[in-house]
């Protein structure tokens, strides 16, 4: 697919704000990122570092590409007592949203995605740009390209409308409270 974005790196520090918020007494934010998509996760690792500087928060970079990799992850995660995630946006990620939330679940870890599936699998919170309006934008897109439009003169799409969805029965789960301010600004909460 061409010329449209879900601008991920561009979502990093509202990640990071939003689980900051879900999690205060966490001093220590992870990051999970693939390495087998370097140029994005170098890019995802630069924009979290600045969002967790400017929280006052410490980060721990952690890299999975393969199954056993992301069960690695939170093996180190359980060990470092990090009880705050950023799940890094990645094609590899999405395919795995069932096993990231049953490890965040598993190991305690309130941890925070760019699809609403991970949410709705069971994790604490996703905040992202609608994959159903981001597809329209990219068949509007092709409709231009199939009535003759040259690719190369067309803008690149980015996303108008984003989710906010939240699982209050993995906040309680984890012993978290959403803050008022969160759920009034949620597009979904899951109770």
């Amino acid at each position: 697919m061409t010329g449209v974005t879900f601008m991920t790196p561009e979502l990093t520090p509202k990640w990071v704000e939003l689980l900051s918020e879900l999690a205060p007494q966490s001093g220590v934010i992870a990051l999970l990122v693939n390495p087998n998509d370097a140029p994005s996760a170098e890019r995802t690792i630069r924009e979290v570092q600045q969002a967790a500087d400017a929280k006052g928060r410490q980060l721990r970079i952690l890299k999975a590409g393969t199954e056993s990799e992301i069960d690695a992850a939170f093996t180190t995660l359980a060990h470092l007592q990090i009880g705050a995630l950023v799940i890094g946006g990645d094609p590899f990620f999405s395919s795995q949203g069932d096993r990231l939330a049953a490890l965040a679940a598993r190991y305690a870890i309130a941890a925070i995605y760019e699809r609403r599936e991970f949410a709705t699998a069971g994790g604490l919170i996703s905040y992202g740009p609608s994959v159903a309006g981001t597809y329209r934008r990219a068949g509007i897109y092709v409709g231009r390209i199939l009535n003759g439009a040259k690719p190369a003169d067309l803008p690149v799409e980015q996303p108008t409308k984003f989710e906010l969805v939240v699982n209050l029965k993995t906040a309680v789960a984890l012993g978290l409270t959403i803050p008022p301010s969160i759920l009034a600004r949620a597009d979904e909460v899951i109770e």
